[in-house]
């Protein structure tokens, strides 16, 4: 019975536990700069420089350099690309943004059109209650 329950402990817990630290073993080993990762305090960064020997990782978070032991690494979020295939990216990224960005200003500028007009509409109408206000209270009046 006891042998029962330590063959389960050992199936549902130890076991698991050996495989999870051996996938996360490999996916230091595979880490180098350029890829994406998010570490175990949700900071999401890219990889700028790996020490081996330190087991340290440097993480470009938006201009902020951080240092991390690699078991700080929880996962990573996309691997980096070889150079042609990043500037290919970089290139096809650049020109997608550029016209999503002219969208974007042609989209604003008519809803700024739009609500100008509208905000044109509003005051006229209320100018229009008013003074139909000001001349039924001074028909009042007399």
């Amino acid at each position: 019975m006891i042998l029962l329950l330590i063959a389960l402990m050992y199936f549902f817990m130890i076991r698991p536990q050996q495989k999870q630290r051996r996938q996360h073993a490999d996916m230091m080993s595979k880490l180098k700069p350029g890829d994406e990762v998010v570490t175990i305090g949700r900071l999401h960064g890219v990889v700028n420089e790996v020490n081996e020997k330190a087991r340290t990782v440097t993480l470009d978070c938006e201009g902020i350099y951080l240092t991390f032991d690699m078991v700080a690494i929880q996962r990573v979020v996309s691997r980096a690309s070889s150079a042609t295939e990043s500037n290919d990216q970089a290139a096809s990224s650049s020109s997608a943004d550029s016209a999503s960005a002219a969208a974007e200003s042609a989209d604003s500028e008519d809803s700024d059109s739009s609500a100008a007009a509208a905000s044109e509409a509003s005051d006229s109408e209320s100018a229009a209650s008013d003074s139909a206000e000001d001349s039924a209270s001074d028909s009042a009046e007399k």
